[in-house]
């Protein structure tokens, strides 16, 4: 469907000069609408909203800067050009002060009117296409997307909506692939600083030569190859949120330089000697055991302590498998959304086979997985012999008888996941001897879960 025109409006005493512009801007492709009073103009915005007005600045009942700051009331977006025969820079002043993109002086030509005008659109298709980016950006980003409905991720969200608008700094430890990056969006796009950037450093691709200038920049000569002044990511993360990934991999003399950055708020590029404020809230991620890398000397104990303000843990997948067919319906939402393609659905088998499986790419290589079935699979439905081989893994024992196809999918799924959970729990209790709190251990969950589980499905061990 083509889209519509952008709307003008024409503001102005003199008929003829109206006449014109209405005819010469609709030549041009444009829905333009014509007024010469400001009362005139006042109703037409408040009718239905314009992408640009051009105003006179004089009227017989108003001036241009009236209608200029009526027209950013009414609609945040609309761009207001001024037009006027009493071209002086005080005016200009006054009408630039007051909000307009341009000012034009009579008389001009046509086609300096149209390069005003196709200037200003640009601007509003470009203010346009970056809110709709932001929106997206926060839709992807909120909470509403990290999928889940288990235990141990409510108490992530619940972590979330309390700590997204405090200022201190964020640990989030977990294994990889278990949405470090995600969740620490999510607590961005949830702050008072989601307007601001959102700036990411892998700490533990960049060799330790450079970490020190790409976090806090360098000047000009600083180093051979510092051919030019560079800002580093402290200051592109002003007003927003720096997130340093991978934390443990930063050298020993930079964890220094860090804690400094942390606790007085100022940095100083390499080579340089101004100090520099910084206004960036630090969110760190690790998928190891930071206590016991301080424990090891490996990482200094006052850096953990002041990173370590609002710690999280993410659960890895294995220890959240409840999820899973969440997740794989999320997923393949997302992947027929994206692709502009048909729903697919996973057969009870698959999604058998991937309740078993240990995961230890946790949600990424579950992502990954979908992604590979949905391409290899030529049905409707993703059958097991759709997935990845190391998922299909020989000595499985747990089978699944297939529901009447007069049950649901949805009940059939329930069907799958309780007979799953049934034999872990019994794995599980034959492992550790009937030993509950150990079986509790060993499936992840607390043992008052362990005991529901049991009463739940009528269990009592081995």
């Amino acid at each position: 469907m083509p889209e519509a025109p952008e709307r003008i409006l024409v503001v102005d005493d003199e008929e003829n000069m109206v006449h014109f512009l209405t005819k010469f801007l609709r030549a041009e492709g444009f829905e333009v609408e014509g007024a010469g009073t400001g009362e005139a103009a006042l109703e037409r915005l408040r009718t239905a909203p314009f992408e640009l007005v051009l105003t006179d600045l004089k009227l017989p009942d108003a001036d241009g800067i009236e209608i200029l700051k009526a027209a950013r009331e009414l609609h945040a977006e609309t761009v207001v050009v001024l037009i006027t025969a009493y071209g002086t820079i005080e005016s200009a002043i006054e009408a630039m002060r007051a909000g307009a993109y341009d000012y034009v002086t009579k008389p001009f030509r046509a086609s300096e009117i149209l390069q005003v005008v196709n200037k200003a659109l640009e601007r509003v298709r470009l203010r346009r296409e970056v809110s709709q980016l932001r929106k997206a950006v926060e839709q992807r980003f909120g909470l509403a997307n990290l999928v889940g409905k288990s235990a141990k991720m409510q108490e992530v969200y619940t972590q979330i909506e309390k700590v997204a608008g405090a200022r201190g700094a964020v640990l989030i430890q977990g294994e990889s692939g278990t949405g470090k990056e995600l969740v620490a969006k999510a607590l961005h796009f949830n702050s008072p600083r989601k307007a601001g950037p959102f700036v990411v450093i892998d700490c533990g691709a960049i060799p330790e030569a450079l970490q020190e200038s790409e976090l806090f920049g360098h000047e000009k000569g600083a180093f051979t190859g510092a051919i030019a002044t560079k800002k580093g990511l402290f200051e592109e993360a002003h007003g927003g949120t720096l997130f340093l990934d991978e934390v443990a991999e930063l050298a020993p003399g930079l964890q220094a330089k860090l804690l400094r950055a942390l606790q007085d708020g100022e940095i100083r590029r390499v080579g340089g000697t101004k100090t520099l404020h910084i206004d960036s809230r630090v969110i760190a991620a690790t998928n190891r055991d930071l206590s016991a890398e301080v424990r090891e000397g490996a990482f200094r104990e006052d850096l953990f302590f002041r990173l370590n303000v609002f710690p999280m843990f993410l659960p890895p997948l294995r220890e959240r498998r409840e999820d899973i067919p969440l997740l794989v319906g999320y997923f393949l939402d997302r992947i027929a959304q994206d692709g502009g393609k048909p729903l697919k659905q996973l057969s009870p088998e698959a999604l058998r086979a991937m309740m078993v499986y240990p995961w230890p790419g946790n949600v990424r290589e579950l992502e990954h997985a979908i992604e590979r079935a949905v391409i290899q699979s030529e049905e409707e439905t993703i059958t097991a012999r759709d997935l990845p081989a190391e998922i299909l893994a020989p000595g499985d024992e747990l089978t699944v008888t297939l529901a009447d196809s007069a049950v649901s999918y949805k009940e059939t799924m329930a069907r799958v996941v309780r007979d799953v959970e049934v034999r872990l729990i019994r794995r599980a209790l034959e492992q550790s001897v009937n030993n509950r709190t150990e079986a509790a251990r060993i499936l992840g969950i607390s043992r008052r879960a362990l005991v529901y589980k049991l009463k739940e499905y009528n269990l009592r061990g081995p």
